[in-house]
């Protein structure tokens, strides 16, 4: 029996009861009864309430299990891929310069074209780094096109 049918069985209790209901304590009961009916329906509402959001958290727990399989899941395929890696020489690229992205800490490789141009994105998350040479400090050791180089 849930708090509503619980209720109404009161209810009918003290209708049996053929109490004088101009009395104060007739009036009382049936006060008490009332709010007993207002809290029964505000926790019914609260049940069901929660049972919808139950069911979502459900629903988005599944979704996230499926995303975490898709971009966790460690695959045989992975691994060769980071063997290619680490066999992979450095010294393949034409790396004429190195900096580090102030945003995410990551190393990149610069060629010559990719400085002139002035700007690039940071491949890992993509934030936009500018080089400006023209308040370079290592007049000494740079023979960059604009005066100045970076260092690697």
């Amino acid at each position: 029996m849930n708090i509503m049918e619980k209720v109404a069985y009161l209810k009918g209790l003290v209708s049996g009861l053929n109490f004088d209901e101009s009395t104060k304590e007739g009036k009382a009961i049936l006060a008490i009864l009332d709010v007993l009916e207002e809290m029964a329906l505000s926790i019914n509402d609260l049940e069901e309430a929660h049972d919808e959001i139950e069911e979502l958290v459900d629903i988005l727990d599944e979704d996230l299990g499926e995303l975490e399989e898709d971009f966790y899941e460690f695959d045989e395929d992975d691994e060769d891929d980071d063997e290619d890696e680490e066999d992979f020489d450095s010294e393949d690229l034409c790396c004429d310069y190195e900096v580090v992205c102030p945003t995410c800490g990551d190393t990149i490789c610069l060629n010559e074209e990719m400085v002139e141009e002035g700007e690039i994105e940071c491949p890992n998350c993509h934030e936009s780094l500018e080089f400006d040479f023209d308040d370079c400090d290592c007049k000494d050791c740079c023979d960059h096109e604009h005066g100045h180089e970076e260092h690697k």
